[in-house]
């Protein structure tokens, strides 16, 4: 391989580690997001059932 083609090997590979850690950090993001959700949910459906104070 020539220097210029050894140069372009490492940028994508580069790349493609990048890519790999970015859509890492998405997925993890995608999850935390998915189980705030449910527990904000939940934690409002329960809200619902408890007896008011004011009544």
């Amino acid at each position: 391989m020539t220097e210029k083609e050894e140069r372009l090997a490492r940028d994508r590979a580069e790349i493609a580690a990048r890519v790999a850690s970015f859509r890492q950090t998405q997925q993890k993001f995608e999850r935390e997001r998915e189980e705030y959700y449910e527990t904000t949910l939940a934690n409002a459906l329960n809200g619902t059932n408890r007896p008011s104070i004011w009544r």
